[in-house]
């Protein structure tokens, strides 16, 4: 199964509350009136400034929480790392892992023969995992023969700034093709209710003409439409 990613709740209007958060810095009004004037070409035009000089604390009030389905543990490990973040995981100490659901790499599908010693093996070890626990071991020691490419559902939940740092580092085409696939389709949907946030962000390559990489891949994303068709 292909991850699915839906965005599950969002902040209203989310980036009016930005732009308004960074306002108040500046301005003697109280914070109540600070959306007064505020249409959405003002927004953007000052959500661009204050990307452009660095002051993103603004962005922290804007969150989104994410559903995702269908990801494999080994990207669920390089999601932890991202420590500003909300995380809310299906436990495989408590629930019962009953069909093998392992993530197949692209590169594994695409040799038929790996591919059926792929699918052997995660076979064997779900196998072995009932097995177990037939014999009465409890299901959060059984799961320790399982894959870590085995699937698992969470909830994500970020603000704005740690999404735009996500996106800088998980949409660089060197990127694990998994994690990109996913920060491909979170940003798709962020765009799509707060563009005004989102409409500068990805890889450095893309939002500053840049390559940060020691080993850069030589094909940097030329706009963002490219980006988004290229998930994989």
């Amino acid at each position: 199964m292909a991850c699915e990613v839906k965005l599950a709740a969002f902040t209203p209007d989310a980036a009016r509350v930005a732009a308004s958060a960074a306002r108040l810095c500046y301005s003697a009004s109280r914070a109540s009136d600070l959306f007064d004037g505020l249409d959405s070409e003002k927004t953007g035009e000052f959500l661009l400034k204050l990307r452009k000089i660095g002051h993103l604390s603004p962005f922290e009030h804007a969150v989104f929480t994410f559903a995702i389905d269908g990801l494999s543990r080994v990207a669920s490990h390089q999601l932890v790392r991202h420590r500003l973040a909300s995380f809310s995981q299906q436990s495989q100490r408590y629930v019962t892992m009953g069909a093998q659901r392992v993530v197949t790499p692209p590169s594994v599908a695409a040799i038929p023969e790996a591919a059926a010693i792929f699918e052997e093996q995660a076979n064997a070890a779900h196998a072995a995992y009932q097995r177990l626990a037939e014999l009465g071991v409890p299901k959060e020691d059984a799961r320790f023969i399982l894959p870590h490419g085995w699937e698992t559902s969470l909830m994500l939940t970020m603000n704005a700034r740690e999404l735009h740092h996500f996106f800088s580092l998980r949409l660089c085409r060197r990127a694990q093709w998994e994690i990109r696939f996913l920060a491909t389709k979170m940003l798709a949907l962020v765009r799509s209710c707060a563009l005004e946030l989102f409409d500068s962000s990805g890889p450095p390559c893309l939002t500053d003409g840049t390559c940060h990489e020691e080993h850069g891949c030589g094909r940097p994303y030329a706009n963002i439409d490219e980006l988004l068709l290229d998930q994989l």
